[in-house]
């Protein structure tokens, strides 16, 4: 987008919750990239957003991840062999209180039947990138994250996918904020696209 359009970009990465509360507490922002519609809608709600600029941009993934090194075999289906493959080891995901990754992570393990075997092998973290590291560092025998994530730590490995109907679907909706002093260079970042992304109908 830089070397395209000549503009200079500053990208603050956080989790949704964080990002949408600061945006409220007025920190300056063009673009705000959400990893679910719940955190937009808290924005939209309280009109921080620029009218008529809200657009679901992609959509993402759910899978389940091992550390590089570990060569565990799971199938992910109902009632799936997870606490075992944890054994005394820790399951990393975002905090699924308020962090869209591990809500989804735990509406999926509900889903599946698994989440009561496992809840207290938890290791909740501030955001997704956060339960990548704990893996990836081998401190997490598993974890749950973005496919995207996935795909950007050679550390880890995909030993499955979430399907699709075991948790709401994972939409990131673009906006431009309302205080954007920079409303064209705003729209046109937010038609952004990205490798390992699904992209969404227009």
């Amino acid at each position: 987008f830089e070397s395209a359009s000549g503009d200079k970009l500053t990208v603050v990465y956080a989790g949704s919750n964080a990002l949408a509360k600061q945006i409220e507490a007025g920190a300056p922002a063009d673009v705000f990239i959400s990893a679910d519609v719940d955190w937009m809608d808290y924005l939209e709600a309280r009109k921080l957003l620029a009218p008529a600029s809200r657009i679901d941009l992609v959509g993402n993934r759910l899978v389940l991840i091992a550390p590089a090194n570990n060569d565990s075999a799971l199938t992910i289906a109902p009632g799936f062999a997870l606490s075992p493959a944890l054994g005394a080891g820790k399951l990393a995901m975002a905090n699924p209180d308020s962090v869209p990754a591990g809500k989804y992570a735990k509406a999926a393990l509900e889903a599946l039947g698994v989440w009561p075997s496992v809840q207290k092998q938890v290791a909740r973290t501030e955001h997704v990138r956060a339960s990548l590291a704990l893996v990836a560092r081998g401190e997490a025998a598993l974890g749950i994250v973005y496919a995207t994530d996935a795909l950007a730590e050679p550390k880890v490995r995909v030993v499955g996918t979430f399907p699709a109907g075991t948790h709401p679907a994972i939409v990131y909706p673009a906006a431009v904020i309302a205080t954007s002093r920079a409303r064209a260079q705003a729209r046109a970042l937010a038609t952004w696209r990205h490798h390992g992304f699904t992209l969404l109908a227009r």
